[in-house]
């Protein structure tokens, strides 16, 4: 062989070695001849850390397989044509969608992050909210005023708070307790209810019943005693993901008011 085609061959198994090095470097493993790339098992394997599995070649192998796996049963369905199939196309657009909003949100909230001087700010609006005191009490919720009406005659006659709560509240929560609604901050209650509340005093009774949404009270005060406030620590997560939900809310509305919406059969096009 002339020297020129000795280099000429050299060359070409020098390159046919680099290209095989380079698609073994990007492919964990092979199925049928298609690779299953080393981006995934490294994003899978980050995810796993993320969540706080520790890496290791155990865990390794068991990503590779899982792969090969679903590479097996891809490429079959593929060979079925169920990849053509109209619903599959569409789930896969909305499944996109929905992934690429989530990566959208999570990287609004790491540009705009919730500060520690936001929770504390918010800490304090909570404990403002919450007020001073807290109150122990008792209800009876019916569906009519007559109805009310009828139960605060019984009571007044000396009927049984608790065994008349029993017999004929509707709130599922607090009948079988004798309309025991335990502690509560007057900010967790309707309007109408919690100024009734409020203006009780030890082991009172409303002397009306309450209307609210949800029909009408009958409410025995039990007892008061100052606000058991939460600590900062034990709320302040809370407090972040509610904070959160605020941001990103205005965020949306913000999207929506610079934006052109037209829903056919809709009058209120925005």
């Amino acid at each position: 062989m002339k020297i020129n085609q000795l280099l000429i061959a050299l060359t070409a198994v020098s390159a046919l070695t680099l290209s095989l090095s380079v698609y073994a470097a990007e492919s964990a493993a092979t199925v049928n001849g298609k690779a299953i790339k080393q981006s995934w098992v490294d994003f899978i394997t980050k995810d796993a850390e993320a969540r706080g599995q520790k890496s290791s070649d155990g865990m390794r192998n068991a990503i590779i397989n899982e792969l090969v796996g679903s590479e097996l049963a891809y490429q079959e369905a593929q060979k079925q044509g169920l990849d053509k199939d109209a619903d599959f196309k569409t789930s896969s657009e909305l499944a996109n969608r929905k992934m690429l909003v989530n990566v959208f949100l999570q990287d609004f909230m790491k540009k705009n992050p919730i500060t520690e001087a936001d929770k504390k700010a918010a800490y304090e609006d909570y404990k403002k909210e919450l007020g001073d005191k807290e109150y122990s009490a008792r209800h009876i919720l019916v569906k009519t005023e007559a109805e009310a009406n009828d139960i605060m005659a019984q009571l007044k006659k000396g009927g049984d708070f608790a065994k008349l709560a029993k017999e004929k509240s509707l709130d599922p929560g607090s009948k079988e307790k004798g309309g025991d609604l335990g502690w509560f901050s007057p900010a967790g209650m309707v309007k109408p209810f919690s100024e009734a509340v409020t203006n009780l005093k030890k082991g009172e009774t409303t002397s009306a019943p309450v209307q609210t949404q949800f029909g009408w009270h009958i409410i025995k005060l039990v007892d008061s005693r100052a606000a058991q406030v939460p600590s900062y620590d034990k709320v302040k997560e809370g407090l972040e993901r509610t904070l959160q939900q605020r941001k990103l809310e205005k965020m949306m509305i913000g999207l929506k008011e610079k934006a052109k919406i037209d829903v056919p059969g809709v009058t209120d096009k925005k």
